[in-house]
Parts: C-alpha cells; sequence; structure tokens
C-alpha cells in the first residue's frame, strides 16, 4: 500500500507529485491495467518472461 505523509510546511501539489511518483514505482497501474481484460496464455507467458528479465536486471 503506497502512502505519503505530509510535511508541516509541504504543499499538496509535491505530496501529489510524490505519491503519483511512488505508484508509478510501484507498478499499480501496470498491474491495473493488465488485470482489466482476458489474457492469452501466450500473452502471459510473454508478460512473464518480460517480467523475469526486469529481475534479473535489477539484482
Amino acid at each position: 500500500m503506497t502512502q505519503v505523509v505530509l510535511g508541516e510546511n509541504e504543499g499538496i501539489e509535491s505530496a501529489l507529485r510524490r505519491f503519483k511518483r511512488q505508484v508509478s514505482k510501484a507498478g499499480i497501474l501496470a498491474d491495473v491495467k493488465s488485470h482489466r481484460h482476458f489474457e492469452t496464455p501466450q500473452e502471459k507467458r510473454k508478460r512473464k518472461a518480460v517480467m523475469a528479465r526486469r529481475k534479473r536486471r535489477f539484482r
């Protein structure tokens, strides 16, 4: 769960920017978009292969 704690003198715009950045880093929107429609087995294998490559690259 992504959350942002406002600082004492922090504006809502900067907090919103931080929140959007955290959501994009966590991949939440991409996950929601991927679950919107049915995925064929071929698409599922392709997506999993891409995810595995990304995980290997960041280690």
